[in-house]
């Protein structure tokens, strides 16, 4: 089976109605065919992937590498390029487009973004932690508190600490495609998707367990 895989930009949020009146929270996420752009074999790179562009920009914003890379594809340049792994290359040929002809209308599929940047958090809004003593006299109400033993007089590898939240890498799985608009190039999928409106995303079939 061939990889079902498109890139696309989140919209934002909104809900629709199912046959039986039931109210259906979906994520509307635009998209545009995904070129593949570069073959990688194990003979030459180690690895089986294929390599898709998404986003085309204009041609004189790329400089004299990039318009040679997408030369040899055929392809105009793209603002965002990822890679794919693949179990075999030959089903793939340079120049192939993803599009939203390969989903239906209840396929599980994988969503990958980038979370919201939070900024510097501390632990109560990063980790979960409760609050100290609020009455007169504590001088703990947020603060961390202890950060360990006092034998080793160190910190531990992991421990849970104030520190930049979200901007991340994260994957939701198993989701379900509502409604396919090919018209208006748009996929919506039930609940929510990691990442802030206009971020890009990844759609993908879900892995079999």
């Amino acid at each position: 089976m061939t990889q079902k895989v498109i890139m696309g930009k989140k919209v934002g949020m909104t809900q629709i109605f199912a046959e039986d009146g039931k109210i259906i929270p979906v994520t509307v996420v635009e998209t545009a065919p995904s070129v593949i752009v570069q073959i990688k074999d194990e003979a030459t790179d180690g690895y089986k992937a294929i390599q898709l562009g998404f986003d085309v920009k204009k041609e004189k914003l790329a400089n004299k590498a990039e318009k040679g890379h997408f030369a040899k594809a055929d392809t105009a340049p793209t603002k965002v390029l990822k890679e794919f792994r693949v179990d075999d290359v030959s089903a793939y040929s340079l120049g192939q487009k993803f599009d939203l002809d390969q989903f239906e209308v209840g396929d599980i599929v994988d969503v990958t973004g980038t979370s919201k940047g939070k900024g510097f958090a501390s632990t109560i809004k990063r980790w979960g932690f409760h609050r100290g003593p609020m009455g007169h006299g504590s001088k703990n109400h947020r603060r961390p508190a202890s950060a360990g033993a006092k034998g080793p007089a160190r910190i531990f590898k992991g421990k849970k600490s104030p520190g930049r939240y979200g901007g991340v890498k994260v994957t939701i799985q198993n989701l379900q495609i509502v409604k396919v608009i090919p018209e208006n190039n748009a996929l919506l999928i039930k609940g929510a998707i990691p990442g802030a409106k206009k971020s890009v995303v990844i759609v993908k079939n879900a892995v079999k367990a």
